[in-house]
């Protein structure tokens, strides 16, 4: 017997048909399929909207097997997919139509778990998506990090064997995040770094935003492969601007007023958190556009400085609280990187002249007068 479509069994889980095409749209929207090149070809040629597109698919295809492994991490990523609200996107992703295996979430445990990590493998390879969780570790062949007596690197590589694709979701499994660490005593990587004949895709974040990891793998569902990413293996849909682009306190940077201190005048009218750390500027990721909880907030806009934590060695890489300290090269560019860090010292530049300009106004303007 065939297996159902994603269609099918959406619409036996109780998913109206007016909620599936919203679904569609929604997912359309997600994965930018209407301003893609590829996008438009197949609309075109389909003659349908992006959101048909996507519901052609979805008719189409079959549920997408995922492998969610986890290594030296927190859990971090799995807790913020956790905390998705339903029926959210994540959730109808995750819950209904993907995963197969995943270690945190899953109701069977020990050798239940691992069966059925086995029989997905068997099944479906060169089929599935694998995503990696935390980062694995090359110290002592892996023996910092074993699972069920066997080492990281092992259960990586057979996985990976045969994945069709590689989504490394957070800072640790992109760029070794905080296990990667100086003096990095487990010698942490990113997945790229131990896999280099798969497709991969990083997803970086600590945590990493679950509707990016959603939109990713609703990507691959839909297109069939990941999508276009910057030098650093980030979806530009996603990655392609800075923190700074999007930011609510934007207009005070550009009018050069800076919050000097957490409990000062500045913090508590929004001014711009620049000089208290913030790498916003430098910072490619997507927490001031798509936001967290649901699009309710993000770190700048609750009054904490953007950590970078998107960046590679984002935990190496100059105090969290120390103004100006944010490095002003994209890290891995070519031109554009270097035409943006211009960008941003240009704006820091303009940015500093209008403060001071401001200060002299504001001394000018505060002097008491002169007695007669």
């Amino acid at each position: 017997m065939s297996e159902k479509t994603i269609y099918q069994q959406l619409r036996e889980d109780g998913l109206s048909r007016r909620d599936f095409v919203k679904f569609c749209g929604l997912l359309s929207g997600m994965i930018g399929l209407e301003f893609t090149a590829t996008g438009k070809a197949l609309g075109a040629a389909a003659r349908r909207d992006a959101a048909g597109v996507v519901a052609e698919a979805l008719k189409s295809k079959t549920r997408l097997p995922i492998i969610w492994l986890e290594l030296q991490d927190c859990a971090g990523c799995t807790e913020a997919l956790s905390r998705s609200l339903s029926p959210s996107l994540s959730n109808l992703v995750l819950n209904r139509i993907a995963v197969d295996y995943q270690e945190t979430l899953m109701a069977a445990a020990g050798v239940q778990a691992e069966e059925a990590k086995r029989r997905t493998m068997e099944k479906y390879r060169g089929q599935y998506v694998l995503v990696v969780e935390g980062s694995p570790c090359l110290g002592l062949d892996g023996a910092y990090c074993t699972i069920g007596g066997r080492s990281n690197l092992d259960i990586l590589r057979e996985a990976a064997a045969g994945a069709a694709a590689i989504i490394a979701t957070g800072n640790c499994a992109a760029f070794g995040g905080l296990p990667g660490a100086r003096p990095n005593p487990t010698e942490a990587r990113g997945v790229m770094d131990i896999i280099t004949d798969k497709p991969i895709v990083n997803i970086p974040g600590c945590p990493a935003i679950p509707d990016v990891t959603t939109g990713v793998i609703a990507h691959f569902l839909v297109m069939g492969a990941l999508p276009k990413t910057d030098a650093l293996k980030r979806p530009l849909a996603f990655y392609g601007h800075t923190i700074h682009d999007h930011c609510l306190r934007r207009p005070f940077y550009e009018a050069g007023e800076f919050a000097e201190d957490f409990g000062g005048q500045g913090a508590r009218e929004g001014w711009c958190l620049y000089e208290l750390g913030c790498k916003g500027p430098t910072t490619y990721n997507a927490c001031s556009s798509l936001k967290w909880e649901r699009g309710l907030s993000f770190p700048v806009q609750s009054g904490h400085p953007c950590l970078g934590c998107s960046e590679p060695h984002f935990w190496d890489g100059g105090g969290f609280y120390q103004g100006q300290s944010a490095p002003l090269a994209k890290p891995g560019s070519g031109a554009t990187g270097l035409a943006a860090g211009a960008g941003v010292v240009l704006g820091a530049a303009l940015a500093g002249a209008n403060r001071v300009g401001k200060r002299a106004a504001g001394k000018k303007t505060a002097a008491p007068p002169k007695a007669d």
